[in-house]
């Protein structure tokens, strides 16, 4: 029943015999010697064909005779000797004793050397770095190599247990600190590469002890919830908060198949075969992180569970909300054509993190929160529709700032602290962002972001709160209600792929390949608009500077004299690329109460909003919330 699996495993070995291997340790990661070593000896076992072995032999030569693992940023210590950790471990228990006599034995001492090495570490820097750093993906991945390590070898080498008993502390804490709503403050790149050894250690701590700890975790339990929310409308690309590398590498087909047996979830099933059918080949050529999806062929071997039946996600709803890392996620359909918005505001890390780390610091002196890959993004959305992406994220980014994201800017500046690669190292507790209040279901999206605090306290802003309103047809309504204690200028921003073009009474259209989009500007009146590029640059591996990206957007700015309060209302249509159809946009208010219409085609979609939250009146509305109320009719039809 796993037979697809199985030469999926055959395949990736097989890819294994055609590459030359460094013997000289190279200035790039050696991460992919650890994946390739585990797959090569579940071969073996699985086969006993002889071939295996003595790939399986190439392949643990080069790491053994490294005297150190990792190169060019901190060499044993880290990523690349956690991956190394994990992997040759495995292959040590799995194919050990048919090594020869003088390679199982150099295999043992240099595990043994490298977990030495690995665990004084941790111990020293506690408190620090990622020994310490319970949300982040350096935690996860060093002490579940360490872990692996440490139950492989106990038997022979007593202190190992040492090892493994830390890692066990540490992940008995990480899993009641991790966020119950399941999502990844890192981004969704990051959470493919971290998240899948949260479940690896938890595998190999059923295994080695008989202690299931996976129906403890709320969070694994939720997260492909998270993942699946942030999946563009096609489903092989995603929405990009946070850093990362590119739009194709968010897929784990052997993540997937866990967290599908651990917790009875058809959908991640579903999404598994969908990847394996269409999407793995293109994701391993085009993604810039390593090692990938294909070396995980082994877990995917391991971790399938033919019982559980793959169903699709058209019966589940279009739209979700993660409180603890306020993001609001919303689509029109399940289609691949349909309209996606993601919106977010949380601080960093996400609530709990943020609250957790800084009582941590306060009681013990301990960083814990790495927040390098959360952008100062709080209050900012993503737009997607027609197969391309409309309004755009920045990805990854080495100098983040918040004029990178659809945000906006106080007399020309974004967040405190920003413009540096961990924006909220260093800040207090009381700068901190949060979605308001949400209103979901038949259709509409609504979501409100409060964010003011996240600015410099000079900067005197008293209110920073975005409204923002997804119709069924996927008409996005943002009403961003602004208010400092002096005179300010204030600029909106929108960041697209390519530069939007100016129409007439505040319109302007961005193209984007199969889609562009359509803006209009209500209000206000008399902004300075400019439409410029922005380049963004990032170097995600220090080992490797070849790997820089760089990214160049454009971004649509309007900004305001000077002035106390600022209201600006928008509205942004996703549309195919070929559509020149006029349709009416248009708005009318009194006070703090607004009402936007929205028609086209004979579709009439009315948005009804009371900034101050109380409930809006919209008679005969399909969905009302706090400050908000929805209504789609005809035009020429009554209700």
């Amino acid at each position: 029943m796993r037979a697809p699996q199985f030469r999926r495993l055959l395949d990736e070995c097989e890819r294994y015999r055609g590459q030359t291997l460094a013997t000289v340790h190279p200035e790039a990661s050696i991460t992919y010697f650890g994946p390739a070593a585990a797959n090569l000896a579940l071969a073996y076992r699985l086969t006993g064909q002889e071939h295996y072995l003595t790939e399986l032999r190439r392949w643990l030569a080069p790491p053994v005779s490294f005297s150190h693992w990792g190169k060019a940023h901190m060499p044993d210590h880290d990523l690349d000797a956690g991956w190394l950790l994990h992997g040759l471990s495995l292959a040590y228990a799995w194919a050990g004793d048919a090594l020869p006599d003088a390679e199982r034995t150099a295999l043992r001492d240099k595990l043994i050397l490298q977990g030495t090495r690995m665990y004084e570490f941790a111990v020293a820097s506690e408190g620090g770095w990622w020994s310490s750093s319970y949300w982040q993906n350096h935690n996860w991945i060093c002490y579940g190599g360490l872990a692996t390590a440490g139950y492989v070898l106990a038997d022979e080498h007593p202190a190992a247990a040492t090892w493994a008993a830390r890692a066990k502390d540490n992940f008995d804490l990480v899993l009641d600190l991790l966020p119950e709503d399941g999502s990844n403050n890192e981004g969704v790149v990051y959470w493919r590469y971290g998240v899948p050894w949260l479940v690896s250690y938890l595998d190999v701590l059923k295994s080695a002890e008989g202690v299931d700890w996976f129906p403890r975790s709320s969070y694994l339990r939720e997260t492909f919830w998270y993942r699946l929310y942030q999946a563009a409308p096609d489903f092989e690309r995603i929405v990009d908060h946070g850093d990362c590398h590119d739009r194709r590498s968010g897929h784990s087909v052997a993540l997937y198949y866990k967290l599908a047996a651990e917790y009875r979830v058809p959908q991640a099933q579903w999404l598994a075969a969908k990847v394996v059918d269409g999407f793995l080949w293109r994701e391993a050529y085009e993604s810039g992180v390593r090692p990938g999806v294909r070396p995980e062929a082994y877990q995917e071997l391991l971790w399938y569970d033919p019982t559980v039946i793959a169903t699709g996600p058209e019966t589940l709803p279009l739209s979700r909300y993660f409180p603890d890392l306020g993001l609001v996620a919303g689509r029109t359909s399940w289609a691949k054509d349909a309209t996606l918005v993601s919106f977010k505001a949380s601080p960093g890390g996400g609530h709990k993190a943020w609250v957790t780390s800084h009582r941590i610091a306060m009681d013990r002196g301990w960083t814990t929160l790495n927040t390098g890959h959360h952008h100062p993004d709080s209050g900012s959305f993503v737009l997607l529709g027609q197969g391309a992406y409309l309004a755009v994220d920045d990805g990854y980014s080495s100098s983040k700032r918040t004029a990178h994201h659809n945000a906006v800017l106080v007399d020309g500046t974004g967040f405190v602290n920003e413009d540096r690669y961990d924006v909220f190292k260093g800040l207090g507790a009381e700068h901190t962002a949060h979605i308001v209040t949400t209103t979901l279901g038949r259709g509409w999206v609504h979501a409100v972001s409060e964010v003011a605090a996240m600015y410099a306290p000079g900067l005197g802003v008293l209110r920073m709160r975005r409204h923002l309103v997804m119709t069924p047809s996927g008409a996005v309504v943002v009403v961003d209600d602004l208010e400092a204690t002096e005179p300010r200028r204030w600029t909106w921003l929108l960041q697209t792929e390519h530069p939007a073009i100016a129409a007439r009474d505040g319109r302007w259209l961005a193209p984007a390949g199969s889609g562009q989009l359509r803006v209009t500007a209500l209000e206000p009146e008399g902004t300075e608009d400019t439409v410029t590029p922005t380049r963004v640059h990032a170097n995600p591996t220090s080992s490797t500077p070849s790997l820089a990206i760089v990214k160049l957007q454009h971004t649509l700015r309007r900004t305001t004299a000077p002035r106390t309060a600022a209201r600006f209302v928008t509205v942004l249509e996703a549309r195919t690329w070929d559509d020149d159809g006029d349709g009416d946009v248009r708005a009318s208010s009194s006070g703090r109460e607004l009402l936007v219409v929205v028609e086209r085609s004979g579709l009439v979609e009315e948005v009804a909003l009371r900034l101050d939250g109380v409930t809006a009146v919209l008679a005969g509305a399909d969905v009302a919330g706090s400050g908000f109320a929805g209504r789609t009719s005809h035009a020429g039809r009554g209700r």
